[in-house]
């Protein structure tokens, strides 16, 4: 066996294997190969997506299951010992793990950081790779853990028996928080962006404590009914019968695990503090999920149950950490131990990106004033001065322009699909009631179909409250179209809304984020990948804030009558005002069940109401994001031949390489991961029928202006050359059918075997009959690829 000859993978199998079964290591417990890290980035242009090619390592050895202690990057034998390290040195920086390996199937570089004698690199023999419990013992002896604490830390986690492991990031702040308790820690503040499955971590770090008797008593604290009930159902669900919710203001000692809204165990009379009825030892954990709501202000009523309650371990989750001059929880937990944000997310695949649609209406740029001794409406004297969009749905509505954001929802809902799910934020309940009206009358084909396509899901509303978890719900198909103003900002998971709409003021970049975290879970199954945000109230100018760590990958600013649906090519970005800041505003959150109306304005009215004011859209700019998230101002095509002139030197250069790729689909992949869409790119070509060309043609074009060839006509340029005479009559019927199908379908297609499945080639026998035609396999192959050097001859 030429040890040369073999495969990556082949090197796995025959040699690091058995070096690490060799050592001790339980390849069913302790091994994971091609171990996921990411899932690839999605990259969005236009109405398309793709994934960026997803991190994952050739192994990761875990001391116990899900508590990673190594990482292994493997080469095949053409590639030095060592080539594989500074791969697995980036995975190892992921998961936080002191050790790391590259090997090549000779023996293996390994890199110790937390070497004692200085000596950070040095070659093993494939016999002398360490035992877990070797590595586990310096891990230990480095971070000064005794026995009890390593008990602790290495507690097993739930398993569903499954065998699916959580995401690095969730390993890395389980595994992290149970080391600070383990340390006597006992304010902790967990940072994870919207979607990450916050919740998924907290069952883990409470099952971990609670199965170590570590903690006996754990009260789950949230805000919202919908987040303890989908947490109980959910991630909790193992808890069985040891889980209780206190309701009805009933505090039963006989459980283990407590859920509460915290309302539900405090008030203002003194006999409504339930919370009390419990000794301020009685519990030993409290977890406080969204603890940037209110719980931080030193006011409120969750900082009274944590100050009672101020011997337990306390953990602080929050996908926004809120730092003002009133308010801080950072002040109370300390400094985040572990934080992932939102950009981490996108930039991993686990989150979805996003697309911007800006609105600006004429109005709102311009202000609005009334004529001397205008009424309202209802037969109100208007108080004269500029009411701008400050005012605009609290002091003063304007009716045609509520009119006019239900028109544009639904003009973008019409030419992408009317069932996608959608969230209209509002000012206030009384403004979501009136988008709902409006919608409801755009969309009157559909309503007249099922009254709840549009609802108002506000706190006041128990109809529309009965419908949230049906809007939630993947498989449900209504509501459509929620309009709200604060019930739905936070905690609720509507994994398949790919439009939220914003018609609602904010300044608070907390809540900013919160809301763009309703679209940014990703749901497959659903067709769920990327989500678009319309602004009408220019809220997405918090993008500029240093403090947003999540940039859109496209913004667009229509005018005029233009469609809300942001075009495949980007146009002038010179076109559009420019940036302005917003006016640094107080956070305002929401925490109680019935939501604050507008103060009263002059003369004891509450709000203005105008019917007949004409109201316009005034804008338009398009930007892209790419793949690393800089901004991209110019069209698909000039931006496609700056990747390929990164990626080719020459023309020739890039000739080179396909000429010599087996596959050629290889290299059409490769460029997908950087964003080259080729079918968008063969429509901006401009021809009607873009997706004839092939990919080859596309590029050649683009970055060194060669004129493309269709398919066809490459096709036809071989059938010209009487390429096919010298193969027998079998194998050139077969060649000649090939080449139909790449006219038809492209090159990906002619290069795999299982082409031969279908028809017009089972008319010519089985595959295999087929190949033995050729002569065998891999004369079979070496026809398809002077067949593929004969279509790229020209």
């Amino acid at each position: 066996m030429n040890k040369k000859q073999l495969s990556e993978r082949d090197i796995c199998t025959k040699y690091i294997t058995p070096a690490l079964e060799k050592a001790g290591w339980d390849v069913t417990t302790q091994v994971r190969e091609e171990f996921p890290l990411t899932k690839g980035r999605i990259i969005v242009r236009g109405m398309l997506h793709t994934r960026a090619r997803q991190k994952r390592a050739d192994y990761v050895l875990f001391y116990k299951p899900n508590i990673p202690i190594a990482i292994i990057e493997a080469k095949d034998n053409n590639h030095t010992v060592g080539d594989g390290m500074q791969q697995a040195l980036g995975y190892a920086d992921m998961l936080q793990v002191p050790f790391v390996f590259s090997s090549n199937g000779d023996g293996f570089l390994f890199h110790n950081k937390i070497a004692s004698d200085g000596v950070i690199e040095r070659e093993l023999a494939l016999h002398e790779f360490p035992a877990a419990e070797t590595l586990w013992q310096w891990w230990a002896q480095h971070r000064g853990l005794n026995d009890q604490q390593n008990a602790l830390i290495t507690q097993d986690y739930f398993s569903d028996g499954s065998n699916k492991s959580p995401r690095y990031y969730q390993l890395l702040a389980i595994n992290k928080t149970i080391e600070a308790i383990a340390r006597g820690q006992n304010r902790i503040l967990l940072v994870m962006a919207t979607g990450t499955g916050k919740t998924f971590t907290a069952f883990q770090i409470i099952w971990r404590l609670w199965k170590s008797k570590a903690k006996k008593r754990i009260l789950f604290l949230a805000d919202r009914n919908i987040l303890i009930d989908q947490t109980m159902t959910n991630d909790f669900k193992p808890f069985g019968s040891a889980m209780t919710k206190i309701q009805k203001r009933q505090a039963n000692k006989s459980y283990e695990i407590y859920l509460s809204l915290y309302q539900a165990v405090t008030g203002n009379e003194e006999e409504k503090n339930i919370y009390r009825q419990f000794s301020p030892d009685f519990f030993d954990l409290i977890i406080i999920d969204e603890c940037h709501r209110g719980s931080a202000a030193a006011d409120s009523a969750w900082r009274e149950i944590l100050e009672y309650f101020t011997s337990a371990t306390q953990i602080g989750l929050t996908a926004t950490p809120k730092e003002t001059k009133e308010v801080s929880n950072i002040d109370y937990f300390g400094d985040p131990i572990y934080t992932y944000s939102l950009r981490q997310g996108i930039d991993d695949g686990f989150l979805a990106p996003y697309k911007v649609v800006r609105i600006d209406l004429d109005r709102d740029l311009t202000g609005w004033r009334p004529d001397k001794g205008m009424i309202d409406k209802y037969g109100n004297e208007i108080e004269d001065r500029i009411y701008n969009q400050k005012d605009f749905d609290k002091t003063l509505v304007l009716e045609q322009r509520t009119l006019l954001v239900a028109k544009k929802i639904t003009e973008f809902l019409r030419q992408t699909n009317r069932f996608d799910k959608a969230i209209v934020f509002c000012e206030n309940i009384d403004h979501a009631e009136r988008m709902r009206q409006a919608l409801v009358n755009e969309n009157a084909d559909l309503v007249a179909q099922n009254s709840k396509y549009v609802m108002r899901i506000t706190g006041d509303n128990e109809e529309g409250k009965a419908e949230l978890d049906n809007f939630i719900f993947p498989e449900s198909k209504y509501p459509v179209i929620a309009t709200t103003s604060k019930l739905m900002t936070t905690g609720v998971d509507a994994q398949t809304c790919k439009l939220i709409v914003l018609d609602q003021r904010i300044q608070s970049m907390t809540e900013f984020k919160q809301i763009i975290g309703r679209g940014t879970r990703i749901n497959e199954d659903y067709g769920k990948y990327y989500f678009t945000i319309i602004d009408f109230k220019k809220a997405t100018e918090l993008f500029a804030d240093p403090d947003f760590d999540g940039d859109p990958v496209q913004i667009y600013e229509p005018s005029g009558d233009q469609s809300p649906v942001p075009p495949d090519v980007p146009v002038d970005p010179e076109v559009g005002g420019g940036v302005t800041y917003p006016e640094p505003g107080e956070d305002q959150e929401w925490t109680g069940v019935a939501e604050p109306g507008p103060e009263e304005v002059g003369g004891g009215v509450r709000r203005y109401v105008v019917a007949n004011v004409e109201v316009k859209v005034a804008a338009e700019r398009v930007q892209y994001f790419d793949a690393n998230g800089k901004l991209i101002t110019e069209s698909l095509k000039d931006y496609t031949r700056k990747a390929l002139s990164g990626e080719y030197a020459s023309l020739d250069d890039f000739l080179r390489r396909w000429r010599r790729t087996e596959k050629k689909q290889a290299i059409i992949d490769e460029l997908s991961e950087q964003g080259v869409f080729f079918d968008a790119l063969a429509d901006e070509i401009g021809r009607q029928s873009g997706k004839e060309f092939d990919p080859f043609d596309l590029v050649c074009h683009v970055a060194w202006d060669m004129p493309p060839l269709t398919r066809k006509e490459r096709a036809e340029q071989v059938k010209k050359r009487n390429y096919f005479t010298q193969y027998g009559e079998q194998a050139r019927r077969v060649l000649e059918a090939l080449l139909d199908k790449y006219a038809d379908e492209g090159v990906a297609h002619i290069e795999e075997t299982q082409i031969l499945t279908v028809a017009p080639f089972t008319q010519f026998g089985t595959p295999l009959e087929i190949i033995r035609a050729f002569g065998g396999l891999n004369q079979y192959q070496q026809a398809v690829n002077e067949l593929e050097q004969a279509l790229y001859s020209a």
